[in-house]
């Protein structure tokens, strides 16, 4: 039955792109968006990934090390690309990489959540599913924060549609990948969701939310709380 992962992950790939539509319609709010945004990627960092990978490392002090890893290279990453980039909208738009790399952070992450499914699949068919009920739930909401982050800074439609295209087609990869290839380990992979656990911790905690919270605003507060009580929610119904 492992070749069901295949239509499986197709699915994941609808909800990326509906995700990124809604983004694309609300584009014109963006600040309002990103609130929604900054508070999913944070929660998928915490309630998704992190547990995730603490399951499949099974040594909490190493996924620690690998998140705060991920932190600080995105930390430097960022800076190298562009320093000082928020200074001013000008200049946030002459350095769209930024945006170009916290997108490719997106698609790798949902190239392993495909790559979960097709691994997931090989073992037994009722772990495939639920491995594919949590990637479909929150896929929806990595389409969104592709386009958002894209957007953010400073990078135009046709970009941010480009990488809403990747973001959707990785998890459909990933899904091939894990049928065919049998001799990825576990723990590898939960190591890099580790690496990605920092990452999206830096993205919503240091870029997304102090940009929507700028200008205090009720609405953008329960956007942000609603977009982490969302995922987490789902997280805890998927693991229940």
């Amino acid at each position: 039955m492992s070749w069901v992962a295949i239509p499986l992950a197709a699915l994941t790939a609808a909800s990326t792109v509906a995700g990124g539509l809604l983004a694309f319609r609300l584009r014109h709010q963006m600040h309002t968006l990103i609130a929604l945004s900054g508070g999913v990627v944070v929660a998928v960092a915490f309630f998704d990934v992190l547990p995730e990978s603490i399951d499949a490392v099974g040594d909490g002090q190493r996924v620690g090390a690998l998140v705060g890893l991920g932190f600080l290279a995105f930390f430097l990453a960022h800076k190298v690309l562009v320093l000082h980039h928020r200074d001013e909208d000008d200049q946030a738009r002459r350095h769209a990489q930024v945006g170009a790399f916290g997108a490719a952070g997106l698609s790798l992450h949902s190239f392993v959540d495909g790559l979960g499914i097709g691994l997931a699949f090989n073992l037994d068919t009722a772990t495939g599913l639920l491995v594919f009920l949590a990637v479909v739930s929150h896929d929806f909401a990595d389409g969104l924060n592709t386009v958002s982050f894209v957007l953010r800074q400073g990078g135009t439609v046709e970009r941010a549609r480009r990488w809403l295209a990747v973001d959707a087609a990785a998890p459909l990869l990933g899904a091939i990948v894990g049928v065919t290839v049998f001799d990825v380990s576990e723990r590898q992979l939960g190591e890099l969701l580790a690496v990605y656990a920092g990452f999206f911790v830096y993205m919503g905690a240091t870029d997304l939310l102090p940009e929507a919270h700028e200008h205090p605003s009720w609405q953008r507060v329960a956007l942000t709380v609603a977009g982490f009580l969302a995922i987490f929610a789902v997280s805890y119904a998927v693991n229940a």
